[in-house]
């Protein structure tokens, strides 16, 4: 028999080479060469492969095909389901990522326990922990008497089985890289099993109507682990963010066909597991102190949600010449941009200085309707003048110095509204739209259409 090939596959892109480098040639990663063994096992045939994934062959017309059965099943917890888009939908494949340790496996036990007790029985298959450790940390969860079952397994095949012996409601598989198919001989979590792994749960989540959460890990810099055409293949890729010393929790949604993008539910990490917050912008500005300068309250939208947070700014001279620019929760290039827009449109000399941007509370704020309240937040701290505290600010800024137009205006001024706020800072174009929710707020609405306009406003 002809002995297996053995190539060097790059763990970053997937790319071949018969001998290993130091640095992949395709996408330039650094020590990502690991050996892997090819052709050691007989591929399996291509009619039973993709058998299971339809019950028949035959094309459908359009209008005859039923949806009727694709209610979406409720986790139980309200802001999970909100993420997933009201839900979780028959037959889909969810991939949840974050860090070690952030509580993904917590959120996940927890949302077993309430989907077995409530729709039915639930597979937790782990690779990283026994029965007995998830048994401790669901007793301290509260998980009590529902049909979950647990699996301490790593192997493809045999986690299958369980799923075809016991046809479960849901099928929870912590992590996808830590189980490997016997049909490859590399070592979990390489780019050959992954692929694999995440074939196989696509198979069996369609072909049986199985929804399937798997578990991913993430690199250094935060994206997931694994190949590319892992995000690919699922139907909805999560990421768990926050912050080790902050109490609270965000889960995001950066891909999902059955709802909203950008969709976000927040969670507070307690001694019981982790609770939804109902009311994240109570939560973000809880310890806000008023009257300080160098703070601006954004008002901004994640998915279908406002949320109010505080942008904190704190400017000051550099002591050895050369000044540093540092963002938490923002982005840098974007605060970069919008500090030149301060030194040529609005006469703020900042060339000199160390500035320090902050999103209170560990949030990240990735839509340009945050440039505003950014400019208000480092224009306060370099005049040392606060700005009024029932004042909130959102506006795109323009390298011009325009106050641009953001959407959804009506939704972040009745958040506002809602929250006490009584004076509201926005792009002028937004106002001149007379859109009659607007004019309905019995909150002031202030529209400005450049950067200088807009300080005037604020720090007088």
């Amino acid at each position: 028999m002809k002995p297996p090939k053995t190539v060097f596959v790059c763990q970053e892109c997937g790319a071949q080479a018969p001998k290993w480098n130091g640095r992949c040639t395709e996408c330039g990663a650094w020590n990502a060469m690991v050996e892997e063994r090819v052709g050691g096992a007989p591929a399996p045939a291509a009619g039973n492969r993709y058998a299971q994934f339809g019950a028949g062959g035959a094309a459908k017309l359009y209008a005859d095909v039923d949806i009727a059965d694709a209610v979406r099943l409720s986790t139980g917890i309200n802001e999970f389901d909100r993420v997933l888009g009201g839900g979780i939908v028959p037959g889909s494949l969810v991939l949840l990522g974050g860090e070690p340790g952030i509580g993904k496996s917590t959120l996940l036990l927890q949302a077993a326990a309430h989907f077995a007790r409530a729709v039915g029985p639930v597979l937790y298959a782990s690779g990283e922990e026994s029965e007995h450790q998830i048994k401790s940390r669901g007793d301290r969860l509260g998980v009590g008497e529902a049909p979950l079952y647990l699996l301490a397994e790593t192997c493809i095949e045999r986690i299958l089985e369980e799923i075809a012996r016991l046809k479960p409601a849901l099928v929870i598989v912590d992590s996808v890289q830590t189980v490997f198919s016997i049909k490859f001989q590399s070592a979990p979590g390489s780019i050959g099993q992954v692929r694999e792994a995440a074939t196989q749960f696509l198979f069996a989540a369609k072909g049986q109507n199985i929804p399937t959460v798997l578990v991913g890990h993430v690199t250094k810099d935060g994206s997931l682990a694994g190949p590319k055409v892992l995000e690919h293949v699922v139907d909805t890729v999560l990421y768990f963010e926050g912050e080790r010393h902050h109490a609270h929790r965000v889960v995001r949604a950066v891909k999902n066909r059955f709802g909203a993008v950008s969709e976000l539910g927040v969670f507070e990490m307690t001694g019981a597991g982790l609770q939804p917050v109902a009311n994240p912008s109570k939560l973000f500005l809880s310890e806000r102190a008023s009257g300080t300068p160098g703070s601006a309250v954004l008002c901004c939208v994640e998915g279908s949600r406002p949320i109010l947070v505080e942008v904190q700014a704190l400017v000051s001279a550099s002591t050895y010449g050369n000044p540093r620019r540092m963002a938490i929760g923002l982005d840098q290039n974007r605060v970069s941009l919008l500090l030149a827009v301060l030194e040529k449109r609005a006469g703020l000399a900042l060339a000199g200085d160390d500035v320090y941007v902050n999103i209170a509370g560990g949030m990240t704020v990735e839509e340009p309707a945050a440039d505003l309240s950014v400019v208000a937040a480092i224009a306060s701290s370099v005049r040392n003048r606060s700005l009024a505290p029932a004042t909130a600010v959102f506006g795109e800024v323009g390298l011009s110095g325009e106050i641009r137009g953001i959407p959804q205006a009506a939704l972040r001024v009745r958040e506002a509204a809602q929250m006490g706020f009584t004076r509201i800072v926005m792009p002028a174009v937004n106002l001149d739209a007379r859109d009659s929710s607007l004019q309905a707020e019995t909150c002031e609405l202030v529209g400005v259409r450049a950067v200088g306009e807009a300080l005037d406003e604020l720090l007088t």
